[in-house]
């Protein structure tokens, strides 16, 4: 069988996002069964260690797609049920009308209308989404706090609103998927991580893969750099970060390789039912937190490439790191990138991020990494 990629084109892509200002990038590609693998620039700007494509890497929000998996597996074991309300399963953390109108499928696909409790857990990011008037300084404060679950969540049920319950288009919060970690805790009787790692991480057999318990990533891995729309410059390594303050929403530390596997077992129906991917896949407009409008599912974003068809997938961030994984629909054709410098685009005077080469090149490289 003839590559259906040309791994020359993928790696002077990959060299171009290097050279358009990304400290260290690192990818996988797969067509049926050819792989290739590749990466461009460096892990540590300092030493100038360069990064290699088997590095462990935080993934942030493609995380909520374990999560979900998780969840899923309890509907098709008829513990929960998707149009229940949260309510009936936590009563206490989401009492009243709310926990009467919002059920575990909006919390899934960001229709709840719960606030995100991040700007109310940082102090230096409490006028977010205005972000010309947030400042890094939570960032270096948290770096070791240890947050409990509950507190975050209570700080996004009780800050205002963002819609109405099943509303849409849907606003992106983390406290949805804490909420869900509760879930999955107070039906299985295990906390959230030991359920997915045991049901979703073991079972996908991703050996690189796990939700932290402490602050550092173990093995081969990159720093983390963080530039904070240029409010941090040069950008910091954030790499050492205790990662309470999402939890099972967005802390997973993974590879390009481990997480092409689990999307495709994911999307072949060997992770969850059919019908639960046929949920999964049920989609609706969800404004994200850079006020982009994601074609959302639960805890999957479909990406449609014109002329090349549709892709399931998640992306994600961390403080410094960056990742993103889509599978066509046929499952055969995947891509798994992760980049280790986050919010490089700086401020206009209107307080905007402003375009960056950067930007240009990543897209260059998935339309490349998916359809070329």
């Amino acid at each position: 069988m003839t590559n259906t990629f040309d791994p020359e084109k993928l790696q002077t892509a990959l060299e171009t996002v290097h050279h358009a200002g990304m400290p260290g990038v690192f990818a996988e590609v797969r067509d049926d069964d050819q792989i290739w693998r590749g990466a461009a620039g460096v892990a540590d700007v300092a030493t100038g260690r360069p990064v290699t494509p088997d590095m462990r890497h935080r993934v942030g929000s493609i995380t909520k797609t374990f999560t979900t998996a998780a969840v899923l597996q309890q509907v098709d074991n008829g513990e929960i049920a998707l149009d229940t309300p949260i309510g009936h399963y936590l009563p206490r953390l989401v009492p009243g009308e709310r926990g009467a109108a919002i059920t575990v499928r909006m919390l899934i696909n960001h229709t709840s209308g719960l606030a995100e409790y991040l700007p109310h857990a940082y102090p230096s990011l409490a006028a977010f989404p205005a972000v010309a008037k947030t400042a890094p300084t939570s960032l270096d404060d948290n770096r070791l706090t240890r947050f409990h679950p509950t507190e975050l969540i209570e700080m996004g049920v009780s800050a205002s609103a963002v819609g109405t319950p099943g509303g849409t288009p849907g606003v992106y919060s983390n406290t949805n998927y804490l909420l869900l970690c509760q879930l999955l805790e107070s039906v299985t009787g295990t906390s959230a991580e030991k359920c997915i790692t045991r049901n979703i991480i073991e079972r996908a057999g991703l050996p690189d893969t796990e939700l932290p318990t402490g602050p550092h990533i173990n093995g081969p891995h990159s720093l983390h750099y963080e530039a904070w729309f240029g409010m941090i410059d040069p950008p910091r390594d954030y790499s050492v970060y205790d990662m309470s303050w999402v939890g099972p929403a967005a802390s997973l530390i993974s590879t390009v390789a481990d997480l092409n596997r689990f999307f495709g077992l994911l999307l072949a129906g060997e992770i969850i039912s059919r019908a639960s991917l046929a949920q999964m896949q049920r989609t609706v407009p969800v404004i994200s937190f850079e006020g982009k409008t994601l074609d959302y599912g639960l805890g999957l974003q479909k990406m449609t490439v014109p002329g090349h068809g549709t892709y399931w997938g998640h992306d994600g961030s961390v403080w410094g790191g960056g990742a993103m994984s889509m599978t066509s629909a046929d499952g055969k054709r995947q891509m798994s990138i992760a980049v280790n410098l986050q919010r490089w685009n700086r401020l206009d005077s209107a307080g905007k991020p402003q375009p960056h080469p950067i930007d240009d090149a990543l897209q260059a490289l998935t339309q490349l990494a998916l359809c070329g």
